[in-house]
């Protein structure tokens, strides 16, 4: 069961229409390690996992969809304004063509989302090496575009995001290293 607060994770501000940067955004969107891919990962890799970590796969991947929301937002701040030029500057003519200022799960590429995107393998730590390992690399794609971003705000946002990623990695990395106490202790998995 959820329970859906109608508010964001952490607010959201742009200080100007900038599709160019709504373009780098759509990366976590839809690429393969953005926000969908890692809420789709971890609710999925839950039932295969103990129960000792059942709960936190379960909390992160609730989470990412409220990341993903994050960036829905992000995304449409920052093309609800744009003229079709500006669409045309940053590249986003495809999107534009086919979803206007609308969102859709492709990568900055403009390659839609891939299933194949989500791993789980039913081994527990094998697994969450791959977590950690998703975390890491959404940490340094919202670095990125911070490094791209020139929007004070928005950076500000992005910041928070990039922020608990790392937090993300770090719980995975305490679960792996219970798992593999539990895994030596008992000869298990």
């Amino acid at each position: 069961m959820w329970t859906y607060e109608k508010k964001l994770q952490y607010p959201v501000k742009v200080s100007e229409c900038n599709p160019k940067l709504a373009k780098y955004l759509i990366e976590q969107y839809g690429g393969a390690d953005g926000e969908l891919a890692a809420a789709l990962r971890y609710l999925n890799q839950r039932y295969t996992i103990p129960d000792k970590v059942v709960g936190l796969l379960t909390d992160i991947g609730t989470e990412e969809f409220a990341h993903l929301e994050m960036i829905a937002a992000m995304v449409y701040k920052l093309t609800k304004d744009a003229t079709p030029d500006q669409i045309k500057e940053a590249g986003l003519e495809g999107h534009y063509t086919n979803h206007g200022v609308s969102l859709f799960y492709h990568n900055t590429a403009g390659k839609p989302f891939e299933v194949q995107h989500i791993q789980s393998k039913g081994d527990p730590i094998a697994d969450l090496y791959e977590d950690i390992a998703a975390e890491e690399k959404a940490r340094a794609t919202y670095q990125w575009i911070i490094d791209l971003s020139d929007d004070p705000d928005l950076n500000d946002s992005l910041a928070f995001l990039r922020e608990r990623e790392i937090v993300h990695s770090q719980r995975f990395r305490e679960a792996v290293e219970l798992l593999k106490d539990e895994r030596d202790r008992q000869k298990i998995f």
